[in-house]
């Protein structure tokens, strides 16, 4: 069973970029051969499971459906260490996120935040229950539990959240923060923090907000709503829902879709996406054409508008295929 290593800084000369494993391994910037990254770690980990398919197709599976797959701070610390590396690696195009059982993710485990788990020798500060001194909860959440979201988010990559059942609190948050979320018919999603006097404290507040709107938002946070699949995709927090036997497999096709588009055009797209939520028109504006002065240049591009001419199917992604 793999556990968490600390994040370090890569060997002089490969750019000081982040790192997940203290082995020498390369960069995305020079693409030499001698400083290619090794793959994305697969294998279980404790509460979940890590693969890969082709093209690109990273698969975090949760794995402890007797506890509708809960959230502690070392299944959180190992999850970042593999988002991190997922964002890294060239050959990890899409991630994608599903649980087992009933539960996708049921929010945080309350009864894993044992006396053995907060005594015992952490590589980040944990949450413990109760919260045992103000500047220790912040610096948990911050460095834990609202970095898991920023990981996700700040993935190049595509994201998509298959909510195959329960999504609650920190597994609504982790849904919401992926690009594209499916829901199954059966599954509930919620945000019912205030049933234990706690806030939504891994940010479900702002992405809730991002979502439907602060009106509903504030119904749905102060009222501890816990909607099903159907009213959640009026709500705006899903993209769509299918049946439960079918989710795997239509995540799957969503993700063999999204794998084989442009990369690079998709990623850039992804990130002007969001800032257009932030930024003026007219920063807008600037944004995207500088984004669009890399994207216009790159052999994807270049191929895309040659299949349209040829009256074919474009075939992206040629400078990826050394790491398949």
């Amino acid at each position: 069973m793999r556990t968490s290593t600390l994040l370090i800084h890569d060997p002089p000369g490969t750019h000081g970029i982040l790192m997940a494993d203290p082995r020498p391994k390369g960069c995305l910037i020079c693409l030499a051969p001698k400083c290619r990254r090794d793959d994305m770690d697969t294998g279980t980990y404790t509460g979940f499971d890590v693969s890969v398919e082709k093209p690109g197709i990273a698969w975090i599976e949760f794995n402890e459906p007797e506890r509708l797959n809960g959230m502690n701070s070392g299944k959180k610390r190992d999850l970042i260490e593999i988002l991190t590396q997922a964002q890294m690696d060239n050959a990890v195009r899409v991630v994608v996120f599903i649980g087992t059982g009933r539960g996708f993710c049921a929010g945080d485990d309350l009864k894993a935040y044992s006396t053995r788990e907060r005594d015992e020798q952490a590589l980040m500060p944990p949450i413990s229950p109760g919260h045992d001194t103000p500047i220790g909860t912040y610096d948990g959440l911050r460095q834990i539990s609202q970095a898991l979201n920023v990981a996700i988010r700040n993935l190049d990559k595509l994201s998509i959240a298959a909510i195959n059942g329960y999504a609650i609190q920190t597994g609504l948050s982790l849904a919401l923060s992926c690009d594209f979320k499916i829901a199954a018919s059966s599954a509930q999603l919620g945000s019912a923090t205030l049933r234990f006097g706690l806030l939504p404290d891994e940010g479900g507040q702002y992405l809730l907000v991002e979502h439907m709107g602060v009106a509903r938002t504030m119904d749905f946070v102060m009222r501890k709503r816990i909607v099903s699949a159907d009213e959640a995709l009026a709500l705006g927090l899903v993209n769509e829902v299918v049946e439960g036997d079918e989710l795997r497999e239509h995540a799957r096709n969503l993700a063999l879709e999204l794998a084989s588009g442009p990369q690079v055009s998709q990623r850039l797209l992804k990130r002007s996406v969001y800032l257009a939520a932030e930024l003026s028109w007219s920063q807008a504006l600037d944004e995207i054409a500088s984004k669009t002065a890399i994207s216009d240049h790159h052999p994807d591009s270049r191929e895309g508008v040659a299949a349209f001419r040829e009256r074919r199917e474009a075939h992206f992604n040629e400078w990826l295929r050394a790491y398949e």
